[in-house]
Formats: structure tokens, C-alpha cells, sequence
């Protein structure tokens, strides 16, 4: 049996799961695919706290150059996060002439371009399927199952705590800061949600699904991005009665020869399988031409989710090796077709606006006025009822107007003097 040598640093939440099932799946995996797994060294710089899986001794390094300089460790697997010095690692490792196994998609999100041409340069693979949707195997999917396919978009939910955050608020009538409260009380958000409630997760993420389904890695600073921490639970209750749930949504689309790349709060229609996507859990729907429309759906996060992710791109690996094939991680295509990136100024969408105005005669002219010298049509507008406060709501639903004009136009509205609250605009997506 073909004996494939693991060397694992970062030996945290995930680390400690990919050694749990490689333990306790042994026989299986053995039986499935011929091969054993053996996890040869662990490297991480504290091994102080306790985890759920014991480890011998004599496996326990906290020098990484311990796995990078041992000549009989096959596959590293990256599992520390972050830039740095995670980048180095890997780097180390390809030179080395050991294959990658990582979840960071941060890190290649912005350095994905350099690090994959030194693996092919190396005739090496990196493999990251827990970098998007932990467990979820979208990045196999769209690598080898989608293979022969052209895809015109990809629509994904692939930030567990915004999702949780925006699903609390819709089904228990809370507020943004008692939801998200609650996701920090249950281990979903860390003390300093940003990164994740901001959009950059989502956007890391998208980044990898644009390169698997149109062969551009855009960077992070190319794409535009909308956190959730605008919305209101008013904006969740008015969605609700227009036919909409809110989410967070990371966007690739085709639009004739530009591509579109965006991560923003979504109004999705309640029939699409999107909107009953609650709690923690991901999914990413996929517009292909050959296989469809295509939901994957999954837990986004969790130990043995992603630990799960990161053993199957182990075995892809120990496959290859075993059979004496070099098998690149990622055989891309650029698709042609798409001549530019499209600027978020010259998106064009139907928006959702909720504006916070002193009831008088007036206003609603005034700002239609104002609307309509940038060339945006109102679909419908509702008034709604007094709040103990002098202001009240009025919500709009925009026809197609650019990203552009909507935005010049709402920086005029809201310094009219009967405005009395910065105004929510929200893309309303055509599923």
C-alpha cells in the first residue's frame, strides 16, 4: 500500500480535525482509495491548550523547518492563516518539491497568481478546497465535475457569520447588534467581527470562485464591497413584505464582454432556494450552460466540516502520486469572452431605498425630483406609518438605474434638510 507523508502546520481548530479523521477513517480511507495517510510531524507554536484528539510526542515540532527540510514528507498542509508568514511556507514547500495542501484564502486571493506559476514552475499542486465553503466540495465541483461547462455567473453565501447575523434578524425580529451579540456568544463571530460583517471573507472567497469559473484571479482591491452593518431591522421586515429576504451575497456574473465582481447586501427573491439559506450555513449557486443552475449547500465552518475539506484534497493528491502522475491543481481556461472588468460605478441594477425623512408636504417631490435628474425611475414607493420619533420612513423600489447615478443622487438627497438619517440603498438581484 502507497504510504503518503503528511507534514500539518498550524495545529488549531482545523489542524487538530484533519489528524482526528485521518486516525479515525484510516481503514476506510484505505479501503477506498488503496493509499494510507500517515501525518508524519505537527508544527504550531503553542501545543499549551488542549484538543480533541491526542498526538504523539514525537510528532510534536515548533520549528516548521522541521516539515519543510524533511525530504520524506510528501504534502505540507498550511493550516496557520494570515499573509505571513504562511506565504513563506508555502513557498518553502514548493521548492522543496512537496505538494500544498491549504485553506488560506486570503492569502491566495492576493497571492494565488504567484503562488500557483511556482507550483506548475515546480510541477507541484496546491489544492484549497476548505478556502471556500469549508467541507462544501465546490472547488472540485467547478475544477473536474464542471469541467466541459462555461459558466455566465456565481451567486454564494459564503460568509457563515453574516448569514447568521441576517437570518437572526429576519426570523427572531432582532436587532443588528442583539444578532450579532448572539453569533459572538455562540463562537460564529469573533470579538472583532470586520473582516467577516465588512464583506473582505466574502471577497477573498469570490476572488477563487471567479478564477475557477472565468480564469481571472482578480484581486481583493478590484472588487467592490458592502458589509451588512447598515442593515436595520426595518430593512429585514420591509424586504419581508416586498417578497425578499436579505443576504450577503459574493457576485461573479458575465454582462456581455465584462465581468462584474461584487459582494454586497442582496435582495433575493423568497422563492429563490437562496433566500431559506439560515444560520451558518454557505451555499453557492452556479449558471452554467451544460449542467444549469446548480446549488451547493453546506455548514460554511466548523472543525470536521473543513477538516473534511482539506482530507479530500489529501487523497485527490495521494492519488496522483500514487499512480506517478503529475496532476496540476488547476488546468485554467481565461475565458475569452470577457474582454474587462466592469467598474461598480457602471453596474446597472434595481435598488431597494429606504430613506429616514420629517413628515411634511414636499418631500416625496423633492427627492422624485432629485431621482429623476439622474435618471432613475421609481417602480413603487410606500410611506410608511409615524415611529415615536419626527421621522418616518419612506421605502422605494428603483427600475434599472446605474450604481452611479443611484449613488450621486442619494449624496444630494441626503443633505436636504428634511433628511434626517443617512439613506440605505440595497441591490435588488435579478435570480
Amino acid at each position: 500500500m502507497k504510504k503518503v507523508n503528511i507534514g500539518i502546520i498550524g495545529f488549531g481548530n482545523v489542524g487538530s480535525g484533519v489528524l482526528k479523521i485521518i486516525r479515525e477513517r484510516r481503514s476506510l480511507l484505505s479501503e477506498k482509495t488503496g493509499l494510507e495517510l500517515v501525518v508524519k510531524k505537527v508544527c504550531d507554536k503553542d501545543f499549551g491548550y488542549k484538543r480533541n484528539v491526542n498526538i504523539d510526542k514525537k510528532l510534536i515540532t515548533s520549528n516548521a523547518g522541521d516539515i519543510l527540510n524533511d525530504s520524506q514528507i510528501d504534502v505540507v498542509v498550511e493550516l496557520i492563516g494570515g499573509m505571513h508568514p504562511a506565504k513563506e511556507f508555502i513557498i518553502e514547500a514548493l521548492k522543496k518539491g512537496k505538494h500544498v495542501v491549504t485553506a488560506n484564502k486570503a492569502l491566495l486571493s492576493r497571492d494565488g497568481a504567484e503562488l500557483f506559476a511556482l507550483a506548475k514552475d515546480r510541477g507541484k499542486s496546491i489544492y484549497f478546497e476548505s478556502s471556500v465553503g469549508a467541507g462544501i466540495p465546490i472547488i472540485k465541483s467547478l475544477r473536474e465535475g464542471l469541467v466541459a461547462n462555461k459558466f455566465s455567473g456565481v451567486y454564494g453565501i459564503v460568509n457563515g457569520t453574516s448569514n447568521f447575523i441576517l437570518s437572526q434578524m429576519s426570523l427572531n425580529n432582532c436587532s443588528f447588534a442583539d444578532a450579532l451579540k448572539d453569533a459572538q456568544a455562540k463562537g460564529y463571530a469573533e470579538k472583532d467581527p470586520t473582516l467577516d460583517i465588512e464583506g473582505a471573507d466574502s471577497a477573498h472567497k469570490l476572488a477563487l470562485l471567479t478564477y475557477l469559473c472565468f480564469g481571472r484571479l482578480v484581486k481583493p482591491e478590484d472588487i467592490s464591497v458592502e458589509g451588512i452593518s447598515r442593515i436595520t431591522l426595518a430593512d429585514i421586515n420591509y424586504a419581508k413584505e416586498l417578497g425578499y429576504e436579505i443576504k450577503l451575497l459574493a457576485i461573479a456574473k458575465k454582462v456581455g464582454e465584462e465581468l462584474e465582481v461584487r459582494v454586497h447586501p442582496t435582495f433575493v427573491p423568497q422563492e429563490h432556494l437562496l433566500a431559506s439559506v439560515n444560520g451558518v450555513f454557505n451555499a453557492i449557486y452556479v449558471s452554467s450552460d451544460l449542467a444549469g443552475e446548480l446549488l451547493f449547500f453546506g455548514p460554511g465552518a466548523g472543525q470536521l466540516s473543513a477538516a473534511s475539506g482539506v482530507v479530500s484534497d489529501l487523497v485527490d493528491l495521494a492519488q496522483g502520486l500514487k499512480a506517478g502522475l503529475f496532476r496540476p491543481t488547476l488546468n485554467i481556461i481565461e475565458d475569452s469572452s470577457v474582454k474587462r472588468l466592469r467598474r461598480i460605478d457602471d453596474i446597472e441594477s434595481r435598488y431597494y431605498i429606504h430613506f429616514m425623512t420629517l413628515d411634511k408636504p414636499g418631500v416625496l417631490a423633492k427627492i422624485s425630483g432629485v431621482l429623476a435628474k439622474f435618471n432613475i425611475s421609481i417602480a413603487s414607493v410606500t410611506q410608511k406609518a409615524h415611529l415615536k420619533l419626527k421621522a418616518v420612513p419612506i421605502v422605494m423600489l428603483t427600475h434599472e438605474a446605474k450604481e452611479r447615478d443611484l449613488r450621486q443622487a442619494i449624496a444630494i438627497i441626503d443633505k436636504l434638510d428634511f433628511v434626517k438619517e443617512k439613506s440605505v440603498a440595497i441591490h435588488i438581484e435579478g435570480l
